[in-house]
């Protein structure tokens, strides 16, 4: 679908259901866009496995969301950066340098 090879901006949720953390892993690394994405876990080596090897610019723990504070870097990576920086922050006035946000959430009601 369109809304998958595109990026689109606005109260919108996509899903796509993969076998395995390997597989979701892969699916979202290939796609030629690295703005932003949620993995939804009870499992803490999971989320970790997941923040070490994806490559997108905001990464959200369980966080439906993961837009950070005005003082974070906020952008994407690969086709979902434009120019040379990001939007606000410190990242803005640095080159050459990839950072990822990472927003995380374990409530206590996740057993």
């Amino acid at each position: 679908m369109s809304i998958y090879r595109e990026e689109i901006f606005g109260p919108v949720l996509s899903v796509v259901r993969v076998p395995d953390l390997a597989s979701a892993i892969a699916l979202v690394n290939a796609h030629e866009l690295g703005n932003c994405v949620t993995l939804f876990t009870s499992n803490g080596g999971a989320a970790r496995t997941f923040i070490r090897q994806i490559q997108v610019g905001m990464v959200g723990i369980n966080i439906p969301s993961p837009v950070p504070a005005a003082w974070h870097s906020f952008g994407g990576w690969k086709r979902s950066l434009f120019g040379d920086h990001h939007q606000y922050g410190q990242e803005a006035v640095r080159f050459y340098t990839r950072y990822k946000s990472v927003m995380q959430r374990w409530p206590d009601s996740i057993a």
